[in-house]
């Protein structure tokens, strides 16, 4: 990994993924919109899990689309931060396809113990904080401070330098 990458700090990171939700919140009501529509589904029950696989897709084809455009969500751009390859460059499409896959490790575990175990309500999201708060931990870990899906996915989220203002003494 280049040395001259700095990672942001986790605070940092979280604070941006509040921020990127937010954003996601209108993706996902208006292109959840779009599939009750042309589906013609009139109940949250009514093909489910043609909806979850439906909203999976929009969601990576939004993030793989922006991380290996620019590096950079709307949430990351105003944050100032970007992911990259581990040498800095322009991540590839792949790499970002593989990064969206794994950083469902965030929630997977979790919601895979919830179903089991039948958890539901406080129960479940108790489960699902301690499995997010683990799985934010495991850069606390990483010598660059990246979490474990980065490492596996073989990229690096960096921080982005301030531009320097420029002023005209007109």
């Amino acid at each position: 990994m280049n040395t001259d990458l700095q990672a942001p700090s986790l605070r940092r990171r979280l604070i941006c993924m509040v921020y990127e939700a937010m954003l996601l919140f209108g993706i996902v009501f208006v292109f959840g919109f779009i599939f009750d529509v042309t589906t013609q589904s009139k109940s949250a029950l009514m093909l489910r899990h043609g909806r979850q696989a439906w909203l999976f897709c929009v969601v990576g084809a939004y993030f793989i689309f922006c991380w290996s455009r620019s590096g950079q969500t709307l949430a990351m751009q105003t944050w100032r931060i970007r992911v990259t390859d581990q040498d800095g460059n322009k991540l590839p499409v792949i790499k970002a396809i593989m990064r969206y896959v794994l950083a469902w490790m965030w929630f997977v575990p979790a919601m895979a113990l919830s179903y089991e175990f039948e958890l539901k309500e406080w129960s479940m999201m108790i489960l699902l904080t301690l499995g997010m708060t683990a799985w934010a931990l495991t850069a606390r870990l990483d010598k660059n401070g990246q979490f474990l899906h980065d490492k596996l996915a073989k990229t690096c989220v960096i921080q982005v330098p301030e531009q320097v203002q420029k002023t005209s003494d007109a």
